[in-house]
């Protein structure tokens, strides 16, 4: 047998790459990392630059530059100096895509660590692909229930290589409900549910929004799960029209959310209480709007106003978002705060691995993280399950400024620490 430079052993992801040739060729000794001249830690990064959901990745590329030259001097471990190849990949905002990149990835890239962000859509097949294949994994920016019980996790178990950090639906909705109890209205709510894995764990029946609402005095008329790319909401509009629904909420794509509203303008259906995950979170959305963006709400993971600060650059949340909006010239967005934990987190690890030619001594690490960072506390030895840890969440709305659309905090109440900086109008 062949040994596949992970020190004396041999991985799953390794055998699989080497079995075939392993059975034409004679073994090889290939060196191990420990003897190579220019150590190198390769890092996958998988995210949805292309397609729906996009505005996700819209940073990407300033963010991975910031990385770059932040690690561009490489990192100490244990007395030495590794230097950090990042090698990014598009999920095209398709979950077989994503997996199949990933695949790509560990079996033919041979990255370390596994990292990823923006959706299940993502998270989800890349972890399962972690997992499979026994490759050390961290993701982001998707709420963990879709994370965790949409890839069948079992609390009682967790998953051996994959690890996520960010908010949970009990976040959301403690987050909403607050928000909504500023705004005074009806406390009728028509609830828009994509039939995806985001929609059907913000819609479940048990662990989602249903049950929230029901046990805090609201009334919601959810008229079933409706497909993505859709193009008539007739159907929910007229539910909500005729149960009286002043609020509506749900989780969306962009391009659904912009059907939707359009066809509620048309339609005559005006709520007082627009607050909808996902699709809000964009000013690139917003200004597609135009004067219809005015006054929506939406979660608020992360904005320049946040008091966290980074630890691998030392910048401030303020100090990032300008960064980008210097470099860009475009607004900053939510996902620029996560998508660079995400690394601030996977160098913490490479720093405190024992023996980085281990993937078990990098879990080990993992497993070990209690860091700040510039979104908040990761530690994964508090949180709801095995393989999450949480982040803070606070509720806002878009509104109208001098510099056009700006998103303010309107309620903290799940996080004080961090400052509203605006209060709730209501839409009509």
């Amino acid at each position: 047998m062949t040994l596949m430079g992970k020190k004396f052993g041999i991985n799953r992801r390794h055998f699989i790459a080497g079995a075939t040739a392993g059975l034409a060729t004679p073994a090889i000794l290939t060196r191990t990392r420990a003897y190579a001249a220019d150590p190198v830690i390769r890092i996958g990064h998988v995210s949805p630059r292309t397609g729906p959901l996009a505005g996700f990745a819209e940073a990407d590329e300033f963010v991975l530059a910031g990385i770059e030259k932040a690690l561009a001097g490489g990192v100490e471990n244990n007395n030495k100096s590794y230097k950090i190849e990042i090698i990014s990949k598009d999920s095209q905002s398709n979950p077989n895509r994503a997996a199949e990149v990933a695949s790509e990835l560990i079996l033919s890239d041979e990255v370390d660590i596994l990292v990823g962000a923006s959706t299940p859509d993502t998270t989800n097949p890349i972890s399962d692909q972690a997992e499979l294949n026994e490759v050390p994994c961290i993701t982001t920016d998707c709420p963990w229930q879709p994370y965790f019980f949409g890839r069948n996790g079992d609390p009682a178990q967790g998953f051996d290589y994959t690890y996520h950090f960010f908010w949970g639906l009990e976040d959301v909705i403690k987050a909403f409900l607050a928000l909504w109890e500023e705004a005074g209205v009806a406390r009728k709510v028509g609830g828009l549910f994509p039939n995806d894995a985001d929609g059907n764990a913000w819609g479940d029946d048990q662990r989602g929004f249903p049950p929230a609402l029901i046990g805090s005095g609201f009334e919601l008329t959810d008229p079933g799960r409706y497909q993505p790319l859709t193009d008539d909401f007739s159907t929910q509009i007229s539910a909500f029209k005729e149960a009286g629904c002043e609020i509506v909420t749900g989780n969306m794509i962009p391009p659904d959310f912009a059907t939707f509203w359009s066809q509620s303008a048309q339609q005559g259906f005006q709520p007082k209480v627009v607050t909808i995950g996902k699709a809000l979170l964009f000013p690139s959305v917003i200004e597609s709007l135009g004067d219809r963006g005015d006054g929506l709400t939406s979660e608020i993971w992360w904005t320049p106003d946040h008091p966290f600060s980074s630890s691998l650059t030392g910048e401030s949340a303020r100090q990032l978002a300008d960064g980008y909006v210097a470099a860009s010239g475009r607004p900053w967005t939510q996902p620029i705060g996560f998508k660079h934990a995400l690394f601030e987190v996977t160098t913490d690890v490479i720093r405190r691995t024992a023996d980085l030619d281990d993937p078990n001594s990098i879990l080990e690490a993992i497993q070990a993280t209690d860091l700040p960072t510039v979104v908040g506390h990761v530690n994964w030895g508090f949180g709801p399950v095995k393989n999450v840890s949480k982040t803070p969440l606070v509720a806002g709305q878009w509104q109208k400024g001098a510099n056009g659309m700006e998103l303010v905090i309107t309620s903290n109440h799940s996080a004080p620490e961090i400052p509203t900086t605006g209060k709730l109008k209501l839409l009509s």
